[in-house]
């Protein structure tokens, strides 16, 4: 279930993204001016569905797309804001994180700050395919009236429509897609562009994340300030087994359930459990507020 397309090839590290997004931002706001940047602040990407078939620009430049802050905080925010309150619960990394832990780093690599994380990048620009999802996070800092966490960070993962991993599944070990970081804007949002992940036995469907302080504290040992995941709802599940290229998860998903799932069940993934929209033929939209 894989096609190949177009995409930039890096190798040169994180902290080579880092320091090129921030000489970008640096650049725009001396070329630009003050007034063209409110301007260009103004036209952060929309997380519609349609978003996640489109092809990613470069790593950088997704990067600061994704960064550029709203002129206003968004409904989600505000509701957010509103629900704020209780901490998401912690939870494993799962044995697939990519971040080091147990083998592959991917956080050390050249291009893993994007936006859209549907394909590999570096040596390969392999596209998983699937339901178009885009999914955002509300970051919220619990302990300080819930104040939007702006420059923090988010490195999110998840398998693929048959339930695989890449790094780790065979076949899959030099394929990095479906895995990225995301700096938060002023409102405390990250909003990747993916598919959306298929069902294995043993777990209900969900997302991988870890959030950071800082995009520079991505590759720090010990400065992760919470590691959770999300859960999706059953109705969007059903919906998108039922469609061509998820037929191992068709069959999957009826032997897990919330209540059952090793991570999700001992709450029903009430604090976990994405607010989503759309649909199997035109794609969802998923968003989950992360108080930490």
């Amino acid at each position: 279930m894989t096609t190949a397309s177009p995409h930039p090839d890096h190798d040169r590290g994180l902290e080579f993204d880092v320091a090129t997004l921030i000489s970008r931002r640096r650049t725009l706001g001396l070329f630009l001016g003050a007034g063209a940047s409110a301007a260009l602040a103004a036209c952060t990407p929309a997380t519609s569905p349609d978003a996640a078939t489109t092809g990613a620009a470069s790593p950088a430049a997704s990067a600061s797309k994704a960064a550029a802050p709203s002129a206003t905080p968004s409904p989600a925010v505000t509701s957010a804001l509103a629900d704020c309150g209780v901490e998401i619960p912690d939870e494993t990394a799962g044995p697939f994180p990519g971040d080091g832990s147990n083998g592959p780093n991917v956080l050390e690599a050249s291009g893993v700050v994007r936006r859209d994380i549907s394909s590999s990048f570096g040596s390969s620009d392999t596209v998983a395919e699937g339901v178009p999802l885009t999914f955002t996070l509300n970051l919220l800092d619990n302990a300080n009236g819930c104040k939007p966490l702006a420059g923090a960070a988010v490195y999110a993962w998840h398998c693929d429509a048959e339930g695989r991993y890449s790094l780790y599944d065979s076949g899959l070990e030099n394929e990095n897609f479906l895995r990225g970081v995301q700096e938060a804007d002023e409102n405390g949002q990250v909003t990747f562009d993916s598919i959306f992940p298929g069902a294995y036995n043993g777990r209900w469907p969900h997302i991988h994340f870890e959030v950071f302080e800082s995009l520079s504290n991505t590759t720090s040992a010990g400065q992760v300030l919470k590691v959770s995941q999300i859960a999706l709802t059953e109705a969007a599940c059903q919906a998108v087994y039922a469609s061509d290229g998820y037929g191992t998860s068709r069959q999957n998903f009826p032997n897990t359930t919330l209540a059952s799932d090793n991570v999700f069940g001992d709450d029903g993934g009430i604090y976990q459990l994405a607010t989503m929209s759309g649909s199997a033929g035109e794609g969802y939209t998923a968003s989950l507020n992360v108080a930490i």
